[in-house]
């Protein structure tokens, strides 16, 4: 049997109905996706984790948080054989960059720490009966809900973000002085270019043609760099930083603990520790019905090794410099173009550790020439709603708010929580005693409690 062979058989091709060209378009999908969120990130977290200056350490961080959702991606691969890409979201990013460091005043070095014991934490709770508990806990209204309020939440990323540069986003929903939001200017360049981008590949998603959705991104970008939208890539090739500053500080950053930050301390893993779990069930339902590979309660097959997949690349990451690792739901897009085995994920990976090469070139991918796969994944997810039941408005009025408050807020950890909350006073308000409510109440008390330190 030869080597092809035998990777094919050890992904399951042919019982999954699919084959190296497929799961190879999906995977350079995927990583055209997820390639600029990584680039942003490490950013982002540039403003918090410096030596002199801001963004001084930005190679060796950009390092790290490959390393990290390559080894998440490899590990999902291998243990669950699902097409998911893992790493660090943008949200926690910003979360634990702006409220856990600079918010809170705290040493990035012990800001690690407290990924690394959240990392741990989690890392136990996944291989407990809690996993399966908080599975139970959920009501299906609200893991339907959480679905089309990801969708929607992606699609608003799409449509929004400033025109002008440096973000580069659509603009097609702007801030207004009148009214929170509005319609954005059609003479930006930008946003013409993202509403093309967006036209271009709903047609080719809506013919189904193979790689459609990876033409939308490329053809987006190049009519960007060609217009002078986007600056073209200043060179193709570099060198990476190993992250020599960063690898075990989390290891001496309890040196940085003092009585006076025990508490923020003591915050952070909880506030990491409740929007990572609320980020990876939500990520994993989504992905999970999207592959067809949910058990009729809900659960995830393969859920307690999709979750170490999860939480074992963060305590990785916090060692090396990384944040806490999700589900990316750009996964879709490689669903979407049929990918449906591990070894789309371990593609991934390895795409995202060679692009390591190459950052100057991917840098210089716009965040609009990413809105067309985001809108078509929000297509994707929309169709959950038809799952909730509507008729019963015990379980329509917390579906609805988290379906409306997820995008809105820019937050997932927001929607969710406010679901929980809502559940279970209004459960509780129709004195309905024949239901199971005492998980329901324990997870509105940690909503409570993640509003109160975060808010």
């Amino acid at each position: 049997m030869s080597w092809s062979d035998q990777i094919s058989q050890f992904f399951r091709f042919e019982q999954l109905g699919t084959n190296y060209q497929t799961e190879l378009l999906a995977s350079l999908t995927i990583f055209m996706t997820t390639a600029p969120i990584l680039i942003i990130n490490a950013h982002i977290l540039g403003n918090a984790v410096f030596l002199n200056e801001t963004g001084d350490l930005f190679g060796q961080i950009l390092v790290a948080l490959v390393v990290c959702s390559a080894t998440a991606s490899i590990l999902m691969g291998l243990l669950t054989n699902y097409p998911f890409a893992l790493g660090p979201g943008t949200g926690i990013v910003a979360l634990f960059t702006f409220s856990c460091i600079l918010g809170m005043g705290m040493n990035w070095r012990l800001a690690f720490t407290a990924v690394l014991v959240e990392g741990l934490l989690c890392t136990a709770l996944s291989i407990s009966p809690f996993r399966r508990r908080l599975n139970d806990a959920i009501p299906n209204s609200l893991k339907q809900s959480m679905v089309v309020g990801l969708g929607l939440f992606l699609a608003y990323i799409a449509l929004s973000g400033k025109a002008e540069a440096p973000s580069l986003g659509t603009g097609i929903i702007v801030a207004s002085h009148a009214t929170p939001t509005a319609l954005g200017s059609l003479h930006q360049p930008v946003t013409m270019i993202g509403i093309f981008g967006i036209l271009l590949t709903a047609i080719l998603a809506a013919q189904r043609i193979k790689g459609g959705l990876l033409l939308g991104v490329l053809g987006t970008a190049l009519m960007g760099w060609l217009w002078g939208a986007a600056p073209l890539p200043q060179s193709v090739f570099s060198l990476p930083q190993i992250p020599l500053d960063l690898f075990g500080q989390a290891l001496f950053g309890i040196r940085y603990l003092t009585w006076s930050q025990l508490g923020n301390f003591v915050a952070v893993v909880f506030i990491l520790l409740f929007v990572s779990l609320s980020d990876t069930v939500s990520s994993f339902n989504v992905l999970g019905q999207q592959v067809k590979r949910v058990k009729p309660d809900g659960e995830l097959y393969r859920s307690k090794q999709a979750f170490l997949s999860n939480t074992l690349p963060t305590v990785l990451g916090a060692l090396v410099g990384g944040v806490p690792v999700i589900p990316y739901l750009d996964s879709a897009a490689g669903v979407f173009e049929g990918g449906r085995s591990g070894f789309v994920a371990i593609a991934v990976a390895i795409l995202s550790l060679m692009s390591l090469l190459f950052t100057p070139l991917f840098a210089a991918i716009p965040a609009f020439a990413t809105a067309p796969v985001l809108i078509m994944i929000g297509v994707m997810m929309m169709s959950c709603v038809r799952f909730i039941d509507w008729n019963d408005l015990t379980e329509a009025i917390p579906a609805f708010l988290v379906i409306l408050v997820m995008p809105l807020t820019f937050s997932v950890a927001d929607g969710v929580a406010v679901g929980f909350v809502a559940h279970a006073a209004v459960n509780i308000g129709q004195g309905n005693k024949q239901r199971k409510l005492h998980s329901s109440l324990a997870l509105a008390a940690i909503s409570v409690a993640y509003f109160l330190l975060v808010k």
